[in-house]
């Protein structure tokens, strides 16, 4: 029966997500072994877990939360929510008003200091302790139009989470050790437009101030370890070709009814736009596998290697 179940459940997010059909052998070797952990982790601490989910922009962190969801809830009936921390982002009014405050490159969306970490506990608070019939909202962001949705188009979780789901890059992530390690610029972005260093200090104070308060809830860290930053930069600059078509395709709205600009990216844009995430990205992809509770090395064609998974002493 479970191996029935499974298959309906793969086959169909296959179909759903435009799937290749190699990727059912990917639910079978590597979410399938991750869900049973989840859940064995659960019923050992007998309470709601969280399980961070890291990976560089394209490793593919949504898709795994999607499958990891599904199996949880449907295969082992654990109620299992997800959010990306790419939702918890400030408002595009709210990082206007903080690149006036402490540095215009904090008008990009992504680094440590341009999510609402308040809205991110109160959310995981309200999942982790809902009565069967609360609905607690979730936020959702609008990468197309580089804002945060309005609160009546969240999405809506009934009841308690068993597990909770937190995907997104920086998810994780240490603060450099010491100020000194933020001298050498690691891109032209760093040395042109922050060359004070005044940007990496405020990003670095947020990772070892409220980010790590954050981030210290995780019971259990899996990390999407990517081969490069070239791979990255592919990988990212092929998420905004989907996103275009993706809106494209969309259908018009009428002339007479109006809406924001579209905020899609060229492909030069997407480089700059990685700049952005490179210095911390890269410090995760060196030092992160030594410590996550899970480890899923993902190849220049987004094959995942089997998890290694740890068991935390």
């Amino acid at each position: 029966m479970v191996s029935a179940d499974l298959t309906s459940i793969t086959d169909t997010l296959i179909r759903q997500e435009s799937l290749p059909s190699g990727y059912a052998d990917t639910v079978r070797d590597v979410i399938l072994p991750l869900a049973q952990h989840i859940q064995a982790l659960r019923q050992e601490r007998q309470r709601p877990v969280i399980v961070g989910i890291h990976g560089a922009q394209g490793t593919g962190k949504s898709t795994l939360t999607l499958f990891l969801r599904r199996l949880l809830t449907d295969l082992y009936h654990v109620p299992t929510a997800s959010f990306s921390i790419d939702d918890l982002y400030l408002t595009r009014s709210e990082r206007v008003q903080l690149a006036q405050d402490q540095h215009p490159l904090l008008l990009t969306r992504g680094v440590p200091g341009t999510h609402d970490l308040k809205l991110g506990q109160q959310v995981i608070d309200q999942l982790t302790s809902a009565m069967p019939e609360d609905r607690t909202p979730v936020p959702a962001f609008d990468k197309a139009q580089d804002d945060r949705l309005p609160e009546s188009a969240w999405p809506r979780f009934k009841g308690r989470a068993e597990v909770l789901l937190m995907e997104g890059w920086c998810v994780g992530a240490l603060p450099e050790a010491s100020d000194e390690a933020l001298c050498k610029p690691v891109n032209e972005l760093e040395g042109d437009e922050d060359p004070d260093k005044r940007w990496r200090l405020y990003v670095n104070q947020c990772l070892k101030g409220s980010y790590s308060d954050f981030f210290n809830q995780i019971d259990c860290l899996i990390m999407l370890k990517a081969p490069s930053m070239e791979c990255v930069l592919e990988w990212r600059t092929l998420q905004e070709h989907k996103l275009r078509d993706k809106i494209t395709a969309a259908p018009k709205k009428s002339d007479n009814e109006e809406g924001a600009p579209s905020r899609l990216m060229s492909d030069e844009q997407v480089a700059r736009f990685i700049m952005h995430y490179e210095r911390i990205t890269r410090a995760c992809l060196d030092e992160m596998p030594a410590r996550a509770d899970v480890v899923i090395h993902v190849d220049p064609a987004h094959h995942f290697s089997e998890p290694l998974i740890r068991q935390r002493q």
